[in-house]
């Protein structure tokens, strides 16, 4: 299925020039790097060759896991930073086509377009499910990995972990810690699309005679450039992560880190699906006032995917700042008791020129794709395509905040009782997250009170040839919006009991409180013949409390040391709110924020197996793995009600390899499936199955690298997704599914001295044509990226 035909951008340069901004940043910290040059107090850093990517990882980064990851019961993914740097990954979306099924296949609503890392696990939105070093990440931003350890994928059962949370997981971002050693990399990138990027990281030891072990960290990063593929679409940002750790050779250790990010990006609303296979018209088969269906769009061809249907006012503003301070204190050799404190607040002020291409209505002959206005049209010919418009009349405007405060207390400990010894981990945590929103006007005229507010509207884009250089809609504040706010306090412990060298139990136990308040204020316009406009704010104040309680339990059968055989069974749970702290009044509506709703639960049962071989040098795994989520909204056929009698199934097997297959090959690979199901309640599909949206049944990803003894490395990459089927909402003729697709990606690296290399990566190599995402009407959807290159010059002293 091939969809995609503009091939516009092409690698241009080698080397990176960086805009002013990146330039100011670079510059002002590379000045350790001339230092030690210079011959000042940073060494010499030496990279060998002699040892293939080190993709495996033997232990979690979160104490919460008690066991090696060879012997914990459940499915975990840990993508390195190496790994990242190899494939020239830049964000959170990236990083992820390491770990299969696992990807931002959804773009979002008719009205809205999903923004940032809108990420699907196993069937289900997993989007609020992201975390930094243990605590939820709020905001829907796309993350940056430029200070990113490593990438932890959690699978299964998470309640235990992290409170409320998806059905099916969660993903945990593992920041960069300063170390005892002086060190001083970085890298500059030029690539498709006019692309900049340069990074730093620096590390400095602080220590003193005394031995006091201290030391310092920065990474920080600039990028500037467009999209590979797509027109006018830009991601631009800088960031900065100064880090302080001090006690490091010390039973005492405190770690303070603080990052600021800022982003000035032009956000993708994405392309019509029209011309697509699957498309028809999108009118319904009855049509009053005269109107014929436009059959004509049953050939119509497909839109050029680099076409740009926003506006040149389009932008997405994001500044997120984080402080966190950590507190280590080994009471003896086998007891470390933490303390974390964190601050983070994300502010995001974003506007996207969308649209929905839907049919003709029955009242008043309006349609949007083409535009044709009730007694305009010959403005619409239907045998000149050239002709032909969409009418961009949905900006999804968004003035967001989130905030999070939280303060958690932990202890690890390792002792025995008789014969059985123990790996426990515990703790308290308070936290407090708020999300505050302001609304804006729709197209058009409205007023409040006596003030009239000329909202306006954009002129219709052409469908084969939009101009996004266009004026007529005013973004204007209507003084309404929402405030929502969760306050939660959580007791936890986790153990793994080991009876002997053949059999262990790890077992797990969370209890929540969480209170969430919802005010929000909602304008209604209204206006009777031709008198004047009239608009009404009424107010919405919802309060909500519970208890939360979830579990985990897995027992370990040990073959022989390095590997395990494992059956385990734990449970999530999602409260009403507790995605978007937004309340809906019970007794109607079809939303699962009704105060009067349960939580979403969810229980897993998974059965696999673990083997460190290759001297531990490769990690080999393989489960299989059944959630039922139950309580999900349905509506009754016979009263119209909507009840929670909803029941969804995702089952599968998930397979797994990371590590050094030699010394100098390196590899990681994953292969899943993903069999889902609507076990009670009406289908969720545009087609009437029923499977669940957004899915793919099977998804596989693998990447590869090896070192020759001269200084080269070469790599390559796949990665496959099934068919994914989207959702329902009563569109009319819009593709019901997108086909499978394959994509390969390759790398190649050369090691010029002792402190540069270059690296050249390609992706997509076989300029494949597929659809990336697409929203739930089936309107629009976000075209693959096709070939595209980057080269990267890295240096490291």
């Amino acid at each position: 299925m091939a969809y995609i035909k503009s091939r516009k951008h092409t690698v241009a340069r080698a080397v990176p020039h960086l805009s002013g901004a990146a330039a100011a940043t670079l510059m002002a910290i590379a000045a350790p790097g001339a230092l030690a040059q210079s011959g000042g107090a940073l060494p010499e850093v030496r990279v060998q060759d002699t040892t293939a990517a080190d993709y495996k990882t033997d232990n979690s980064s979160n104490p919460k896991f008690t066991a090696p990851l060879v012997n914990t019961p459940q499915t975990i993914q840990v993508i390195k930073e190496q790994i990242i740097r190899d494939q020239g990954a830049t964000t959170l979306t990236e990083a992820l086509r390491n770990t299969p099924g696992v990807g931002t296949f959804f773009l979002g609503e008719n009205g809205n377009t999903n923004t940032g890392d809108a990420v699907f696990m196993r069937g289900f939105d997993s989007s609020s499910a992201i975390f930094v070093d243990g605590i939820r990440d709020l905001g829907s931003v796309s993350r940056d990995v430029f200070n990113i350890e490593q990438v932890e994928v959690v699978k299964g059962p998470s309640g235990t972990d992290v409170g409320r949370t998806s059905p099916t997981g969660y993903i945990n971002l593992v920041t960069k810690k300063p170390k005892l050693e002086d060190s001083f990399m970085g890298s500059l990138s030029y690539g498709s699309a006019d692309f900049k990027r340069g990074s730093v990281d620096w590390n400095k030891s602080l220590s003193s005679a005394n031995g006091i072990g201290a030391a310092f960290r920065l990474n920080a990063v600039s990028e500037d450039g467009g999209v590979a593929g797509r027109d006018f679409v830009k991601n631009k940002r800088w960031a900065i992560a100064p880090s302080l750790a001090l006690g490091l050779n010390s039973p005492t250790r405190i770690f303070l880190d603080y990052l600021h990010v800022k982003q000035n990006n032009i956000p993708d609303g994405g392309v019509p699906t029209i011309g697509l296979p699957g498309y028809t018209t999108p009118d319904a088969t009855a049509i009053t006032r005269g109107l014929a269906r436009r059959t004509y769009l049953n050939y119509a061809q497909r839109v050029d995917s680099s076409n740009f249907y926003g506006t040149s006012s389009d932008f997405d503003n994001v500044t997120a700042d984080m402080f966190t301070a950590r507190i280590e204190h080994d009471l003896t050799p086998d007891i470390t008791i933490r303390n974390t404190t964190r601050y983070g607040k994300t502010s995001q002020d974003y506007m996207l020129t969308s649209f929905m291409g839907g049919g003709l209505t029955s009242t008043n002959g309006v349609g949007t794709l083409p535009a044709v206005t009730a007694g305009f049209l010959n403005t619409v010919i239907p045998t000149i395509p050239a002709s032909w418009t969409i009418t961009r009349n949905l900006p999804t405007n968004k003035d967001q905040e989130n905030t999070i405060f939280t303060n958690q207390t932990s202890v690890s400990a390792k002792f025995n009782t008789g014969s059985i010894s123990h790996s426990f981990n515990g703790g308290i945590e308070f936290i407090r997250e708020k999300q505050t929103a302001n609304n804006f006007y729709a197209p058009g005229y409205a007023s409040v009170g006596t003030t009239l507010a000329a909202a306006g509207s954009w002129p219709a884009a052409n469908l084969y040839n939009p101009n996004p250089y266009v004026s007529g809609y005013n973004r204007i504040a209507n003084g309404t919006g929402s405030d929502g706010s969760t306050d939660t306090i959580g007791l936890y412990a986790f153990d793994t009991l080991k009876f002997n060298e053949q059999w262990q139990l790890t077992a797990g136990l969370r209890y929540d409180h969480y209170s969430t308040t919802y005010n929000a204020t909602a304008l209604t316009l209204a206006r009777t013949g031709n008198g004047p406009q009239t608009s009404t704010i009424t107010p919405t104040n919802l309060k909500l409390s519970d208890n939360l309680l979830s579990g985990k339990i897995g027992l370990v059968y040990k073959p022989t040391e390095n590997s395990s055989v494992y059956a385990a069974y734990g449970t999530a749970a999602q409260p009403p709110g507790g995605a978007n702290f937004q309340l809906a009044a019970g007794g109607t509506g079809n939303s699962a924020a009704r105060t009067d709703f349960l939580p979403q639960k969810a229980k897993t049962y998974e059965v696999g197996t673990k083997w460190d071989v290759l001297n531990k040098r490769v990690a080999l795994t393989a489960a299989l793995y059944r959630t039922d989520v139950s309580n999900e909204v349905v509506q009754d056929s016979v009263t119209q009600q909507y009840f929670q009698t909803g029941k969804k199934r995702v089952q599968g097997v998930e397979l797994g390899v990371s590590g050094a297959l030699t010394d100098n090959w390196g590899v990681s690979s994953g292969f899943t499936t993903m069999n889902t199901r609507v076990l009670s309640g009406p289908s969720v599909l545009a087609d009437g199955s029923t499977a669940l949206a957004y899915t793919p049944k099977k998804a596989f990803t693998l990447w590869t690298t090896y070192q020759f003894p001269f200084g080269l490395t070469l790599g390559g990459g796949a990665r496959y997704n099934g068919k994914l089927q989207r959702g329902t909402d009563g569109a009319v003729g819009t593709p019901a599914y997108v086909d499978s697709y394959w994509v390969f990606d390759a790398m190649a690296s050369y090691r010029i001295n002792k402190n540069i290399d270059i690296q050249l990566n390609v992706y997509n190599l076989f300029n494949k044509d597929y659809v990336a995402a697409i929203n739930k009407s089936g309107y629009r959807y976000t075209p693959g990226t096709p070939r595209s290159a980057k080269i990267t010059a890295n240096f490291a002293f």
